[in-house]
């Protein structure tokens, strides 16, 4: 399965970055937020990765991630011209897709929870059809909801909507098969000008091929779209990192744990990082085994 992550400007509601930083190279407490969609699809296994941006941000997330090799990973770059909706990004990397099946991540969304690993696991089991994820929200009129019948089976999408027929927001992770760039570029633009992600689920949906697996209490999903939902997931990491002492999407540990980089590469990167207290970090969960 290929991994995508979308940070182009696509969806965002902060007000347009000036200089050399982007949005999501910005820290969310100790790490850049372009850290915690990448962890996920670590967790869920994936070492092939796109990272999509818009063009003059992708010399910035090269040099950050480089080639992923440090990982065990392999990362390419693409880059979104125009913020022309979330599907184009599977127009953009079909050749990157190559037919297989692929995860997109939304660049600003943050997933946590204990289960999260054996979740992405139980999404990516399924070889046809889409998977998507639905989380609980007061709110619902400012997403995409999902309707479910009395047996939990999906009867529908709608972006929006005035008058929701569930809690269910579709979370910014999105699990597909191989139709799904074909699906992309079935699509026509929608009032706003954007190929939208909720005309490719319903796509799915029509053929009986959309799966809403719902996150539980245990779970927090964190959209960073505005400023103040930023300073909200900076305050939540920063609660959960100091009160555990463990931290949340530690690319480096996640991929020494999992196996793909040996001893000698984490210590490396430990080391390239010493002069911070994250690289500290990764020194500490050495010694200690924690």
């Amino acid at each position: 399965m290929k991994g995508i992550i979308l940070a182009g400007g696509t969806g965002s509601r902060m007000a347009p970055m000036t200089g050399a930083v982007n949005k999501h190279l910005l820290p969310v407490y100790d790490k850049p937020l372009l850290y915690y969609p990448l962890a996920t699809l670590m967790l869920a296994e994936i070492r092939e990765v796109l990272i999509i941006s818009r063009p003059e941000d992708k010399e910035l997330f090269e040099s950050v991630f480089g080639d992923g090799s440090q990982l065990g990973m392999r990362i390419e770059y693409a880059v979104q011209e125009q913020p022309k909706g979330i599907a184009e990004a599977f127009i953009i990397a079909e050749q990157f897709i190559a037919g297989e099946p692929s995860m997109l991540a939304l660049g600003d969304n943050i997933f946590f929870g204990e289960s999260l690993r054996s979740v992405l696991a139980n999404a990516i089991q399924k070889k046809e059809g889409a998977v998507v994820f639905g989380y609980w929200v007061p709110d619902p009129k400012r997403f995409g909801v999902v309707e479910f019948n009395d047996q939990g089976k999906v009867l529908g999408i709608e972006e929006k909507p005035e008058n929701p027929r569930s809690h269910y927001a579709v979370t910014g992770l999105y699990c597909y098969d191989n139709r799904v760039c074909d699906f992309a570029k079935s699509l026509t633009p929608s009032k706003r000008g954007e190929l939208e992600i909720t005309d490719i689920n319903r796509l799915y949906l029509e053929q009986d091929a959309l799966s809403v697996i719902r996150l539980g209490r245990g779970f927090s999903w964190l959209d960073t779209g505005t400023p103040d939902s930023l300073l909200d997931a900076c305050n939540f990491i920063a609660t959960i990192e100091r009160r555990q002492g463990l931290k949340i999407a530690c690319i480096e540990e996640i991929a020494w744990r999992q196996g793909w980089i040996d001893d000698e590469r984490f210590l490396a990167e430990a080391d390239r990082l010493n002069s911070s207290p994250y690289g500290h970090y990764l020194k500490s969960i050495f010694s200690t085994g924690r």
